[in-house]
């Protein structure tokens, strides 16, 4: 049975803030089956120039719920937000996300986490950032993961058909695994987030974050496809990939996720 998504909110952007953890920013998206209801927002001049989004505050809330019974039982609970606030050249994001499953009653899914990111505009092409995010996930080699940085960033692409910019700093991050070791160390971020449109209905988009310290390093990257179906349909085909450096014992390097999400608009 498919998940019931409700997204009640104005306009999803199309490209997301960079968060420093593409995996964090990902789920959120992935969790709201975040397409663009309206594509078109996906052109609004506002993204391309000094300030990241239109003055104010705008965003999104989902909330996703689905179960089956029969030979298998299992339930999927999932919620995420977000919310942007621009003022000025200061760009302000929030994001949290959470998403819980049980199969035959036995839990096999257990993560929250949030994010908050700020961006100052320079000019056209730079801007500085400041970041920090949490990650609490019960099935991962990382029980909790933190980090908070900040750095410069670079605008390389900035035209009403192609974007592309980057970043990258220094921070703390403090990890901690399922047997309970933690540590707390030096750590740096590099992100990049490129956006093509083909047309005024289909974007590509392809968002990879670098998060690097001592105990391990993480790349993710995701790589997405977006079409306008109708005025209130749209679709978004995606395939992501993450990348741990040192996962615990038991626990893959990667993990491939292909998504095709379908989303009414209103």
């Amino acid at each position: 049975m498919p998940a019931l998504s409700l997204i009640l909110a104005q306009p999803v952007f199309s490209q997301a803030a960079i968060v420093g953890i593409e995996g964090l920013d990902d789920r959120i998206d992935d969790i709201q089956e975040d397409v663009d209801d309206d594509l078109a927002d996906a052109q609004d001049s506002a993204r391309f120039g000094p300030a990241q989004f239109d003055q104010g505050w705008s965003g999104s809330v989902a909330l996703g719920f689905s179960a089956n019974s029969g030979n298998t039982d299992t339930v999927d609970l999932n919620f995420a937000g977000r919310f942007h606030y621009g003022q000025g050249p200061w760009s302000h994001t929030f994001g949290f996300a959470g998403e819980f499953s049980e199969d035959n009653d036995v839990r096999s899914e257990e993560e929250v986490f949030a994010t908050y990111d700020v961006n100052r505009s320079l000019n056209d092409r730079f801007y500085i950032f400041g970041l920090a995010s949490v990650r609490y996930d019960a099935f991962d080699s990382n029980e909790w993961d933190l980090f908070a940085g900040a750095g410069p960033g670079y605008r390389i692409i900035n035209t009403s058909d192609a974007a592309w910019r980057v970043q990258a700093g220094p921070g703390v991050r403090y990890v901690e695994d399922q047997t309970g070791a933690n540590t707390t160390e030096v750590a740096g971020v590099v992100a990049s987030r490129f956006y093509y449109a083909f047309t005024d209905s289909v974007f590509l988009t392809n968002d990879t974050d670098v998060l690097f310290s001592d105990d391990s390093t993480l790349v993710t990257n995701d790589l997405g496809l977006n079409f306008k179906v109708t005025d209130v349909f749209s679709t978004r085909v995606s395939y992501r990939t993450e990348y741990d450096s040192d996962p615990l014992p038991g626990y893959d390097n990667t993990d491939n996720t292909l998504g095709v999400s379908l989303v009414y608009g209103f």
